[in-house]
């Protein structure tokens, strides 16, 4: 486990190492998701298609866990590679895909040059993203896309907003709030940002989740 702090807000070190102290317990329960959730890899594949549509920028994905997001994106023609803040995560995606680039940073300071990418993808990633750091995370996410390019956001939801503190996990201490939030609260401030809405979708939860899961599509006009 990493215990190097982070420059920026402090939640930013305590989901470092809490994804640090569960990495290897979380890569093998969710080695792909998206495999059990047609609907969230249709989605991704429509995400996919517009990019490749917009031009051959890359592609971000914000918050990549294991890798497996970014290696079903490089499967569908894209040249993505994945962004996590927490080595522990990074170390386990650079192993199961090799040929994919993983490097560890921060959604809310990108290590990145401005208009980039073609598309920034963040699934279950914002859910760590305390609301007074939003607008900031969807700064970032306008500054290095490419006018015409996408963002892709998905999280649980709900009737409203709350928030979770979680203390253990595959029975390991963590120190890791999970926040849910309605598709109009996320709306908002990627509005603000710049990042127009295109396309919201709000499912109910399947197998052994408990609360709906919210899509949001959006795109940098300019």
């Amino acid at each position: 486990m990493s215990s190097e702090k982070p420059a920026g807000p402090d939640f930013l070190y305590t989901t470092r190492v809490s994804y640090d102290a569960i990495a290897e317990p979380y890569g093998e329960q969710y080695a792909d998701h998206l495999g059990d959730q047609p609907l969230d890899l249709a989605l991704v594949t429509a995400f996919a298609e517009l990019v490749r549509a917009s031009g051959t920028a890359p592609v971000a994905d914000v918050g990549s866990g294991p890798g497996h997001v970014t290696a079903r994106l490089g499967a569908l023609g894209i040249a993505a590679f994945g962004v996590d803040v927490s080595p522990g995560m990074v170390a386990l995606a650079r192993r199961a895909h090799p040929g994919i680039r993983f490097h560890v940073g921060s959604m809310t300071s990108l290590d990145l040059p401005d208009a980039t990418l073609g598309g920034v993808l963040a699934l279950y990633s914002v859910i760590h993203v305390p609301d007074d750091h939003l607008p900031a995370v969807f700064a970032e996410f306008h500054r290095v896309l490419v006018p015409g390019g996408h963002v892709l956001l998905g999280f649980q939801s709900g009737d409203e907003d709350g928030r979770l503190r979680m203390t253990q996990r595959f029975g390991r201490d963590i120190a890791l709030d999970y926040y849910w939030r309605t598709p109009d609260s996320v709306a908002r401030p990627l509005a603000e940002a710049g990042l127009r809405l295109r396309a919201r979708v709000l499912r109910e939860p399947a197998g052994r989740e408990k609360r709906p899961r919210a899509f949001l599509l959006a795109r940098k006009e300019s």
